[in-house]
């Protein structure tokens, strides 16, 4: 009688030791892509090693009309009444205007090394100057206007009477106008777009906000007459531009608030921001009053009613924008195939 064949197991392979190749891999790639830290580290190293730093930092501060100001004057602080201390807009058209068109072209470039579209970053061109940036706008000239107006009401600051007129205030207007949005787009795309991006994608939103709005303020330390309280309120006013940024999906609404407040307070109002005078502002303003509430050396942005404003427009942006749009969008997490990819990590 014949006897069923005996079952054997078959035998099962062992699992391979991780070599050290396979771990050292690790450290560099993650499941599909080079890992984000190592993604950052390379996107700032491409902006550093520009010729002599000359589009983004200088002596480790964020270059531009407002550095360089810091960096060339033989005084820190010299009086408001020399004229030769005014910065004109075409300072900051210049500067700003150069490193912003590098900024997006570097930005443009890890785009393609990553398969990702530039949308992702966080200023999607199909959204460009629409509603989020007027609305933005809107924000940024009403919130320093309303701490004007509170200063104004406690005897600490005067408007003071119209210093141009005609043509050329349509001209300093204009010009600032453009000066003040190379100035918003720039700051802001610089450490809340592709840094932001790639930066949460390795240990999420708020972490990297924090960091990144750390770094924001340490790179704006050289202000001319900044002082210990104007950098903290950096960090709370870029910590705002995450929170929309967060909000929103996008950061068109943080480049329309942050170019609107920098050009009501050079230009409407003729005050200081961030320690420089401009050309060509509309009011003789002045100031009364000790420096922890003025801003002092600072301007307006310096007061310590800025701390409650901030708050107030984290409150108020929460109500204003109920919906939370995603971001990252979903499908930005993992690149997708493209013919435009110039490198192709192996998996």
């Amino acid at each position: 009688m014949n006897q069923p064949p005996e079952s054997v197991p078959t035998p099962q392979p062992h699992p391979a030791r991780p070599t050290a190749a396979f771990s050292l891999r690790k450290i560099f790639v993650n499941d599909f892509e080079l890992r984000a830290g190592w993604r950052l580290l390379l996107f700032f190293a491409i902006l550093v090693a520009t010729p002599d730093r000359a589009f983004f930092f200088h002596g480790g501060a964020l270059r531009g009309a407002r550095a360089n100001s810091a960096t060339s004057q033989p005084q820190r602080m010299p009086s408001a009444s020399h004229h030769e201390t005014e910065l004109p807009p075409g300072r900051f058209i210049d500067s700003d205007g150069l490193s912003s068109v590098f900024l997006l072209g570097v930005s443009a470039f890890m785009a393609i090394l990553e398969r990702r579209e530039f949308r992702f970053y966080g200023l999607p061109l199909k959204q460009a100057f629409g509603r989020n940036f007027w609305v933005g706008c809107l924000w940024g000239f009403a919130a320093i206007s309303g701490l004007l107006l509170v200063l104004r009401a406690s005897h600490g600051f005067y408007y003071g009477s119209p210093a141009i007129g005609g043509w050329k205030m349509v001209h300093f207007a204009s010009f600032w106008a453009v000066a003040f949005l190379l100035v918003g787009l720039f700051e802001e795309f610089l450490l809340r777009g592709y840094a932001q991006f790639t930066l949460t994608l390795g240990i999420g939103f708020w972490p990297a906000a924090i960091l990144l709005s750390l770094l924001f303020a340490l790179l704006h330390r050289s202000n001319p007459g900044e002082t210990v309280l104007g950098l903290f309120q950096i960090v709370l006013i870029a910590l705002f531009f995450c929170f929309t940024l967060w909000r929103t999906g996008t950061l068109w609404f943080a480049v329309g608030f942050h170019a609107a407040w920098d050009w009501s307070q050079s230009f409407f109002y003729g005050t200081r921001d961030s320690g420089i005078a401009a050309e060509g502002h509309l009011l003789h303003s002045s100031f009364a009053g000790p420096d922890w509430l003025t801003g002092g050396t600072v301007g307006p942005e310096g007061s310590v009613l800025v701390v409650p404003l901030i708050l107030f427009l984290f409150m108020l942006f929460y109500f204003a924008f109920p919906k939370r749009e995603q971001y990252p969008d979903p499908a930005a997490v993992r690149p997708a195939e493209s013919p435009l990819a110039l490198t192709k990590i192996p998996l």
